[in-house]
């Protein structure tokens, strides 16, 4: 996100994974993992991150930083399309789905467990080439990363307050979250014992039922 301070001051906040904005009184005494608080008369807002994942950028010039403009459009915009979807698929066809999901320039904010969130609802195998995705299937990947961000969003942060301790306190566990990890874990779906490996150079989970290559 970014914030705006008068005619040319420009302050970019990234969360990253653990990374919190929050509003506090004005005689606000900053933390040990607090890396900013800005004072006014009546607020003190406080960027807080405990894992130092996120960032903070600071930009002076008249118009939007390079950093902000060269930000992929939001999973939740009308400009990330199904058909922006797929030319990115094209241009990434030989790499493994599971890894163009990671790639920020076109999936904001998409991360890890996410990523295998989407694939499992969409029945895509994470191991697939991009490229070997029909329109069919490219349109259901493009409607559960949709998803997939509105109701973690709900789900996670929900809405006014401060998040809670656990992040994962409110994800059901009807989402393959809640068993990607377990020893013995199952597909809530079918009850099959889900599978992982590394792809892309991360570790993913899939059900081998509802997700065949």
């Amino acid at each position: 996100m970014v914030f705006r301070f008068g005619r040319d001051a420009w302050l970019g906040v990234h969360l990253g994974m653990s990374g919190e904005l929050s509003v506090a009184a004005p005689d606000y005494v900053p933390g040990r993992h607090d890396h900013l608080a800005l004072f006014t008369a009546r607020h003190a807002l406080v960027f807080s991150d405990p894992r130092m994942f996120g960032r903070l950028q600071l930009h002076v010039g008249s118009g939007p930083p390079a950093w902000w403009t060269r930000i992929a459009p939001p999973l939740l915009s009308v400009q990330f399309s199904a058909a922006a979807v797929a030319a990115f698929l094209r241009r990434r066809a030989r790499a493994p789905i599971k890894a163009v999901l990671l790639m920020q320039e076109r999936f904001p904010g998409l991360g890890n467990w996410m990523a295998d969130e989407v694939l499992w609802r969409a029945g895509l195998h994470p191991g697939r080439p991009a490229g070997s995705l029909q329109p069919a299937e490219i349109r259901a990947l493009w409607r559960e990363c949709r998803w997939v961000a509105r109701n973690a969003l709900r789900v996670i942060a929900g809405r006014g307050g401060r998040l809670p301790a656990d992040l994962n306190v409110g994800i059901p566990n009807s989402w393959l979250f809640r068993h990607r990890w377990q020893p013995g874990g199952r597909c809530p779906r079918t009850g099959v014992l889900l599978q992982r490996a590394e792809i892309g150079g991360r570790t993913t989970c899939w059900s081998p039922a509802r997700q065949k290559l």
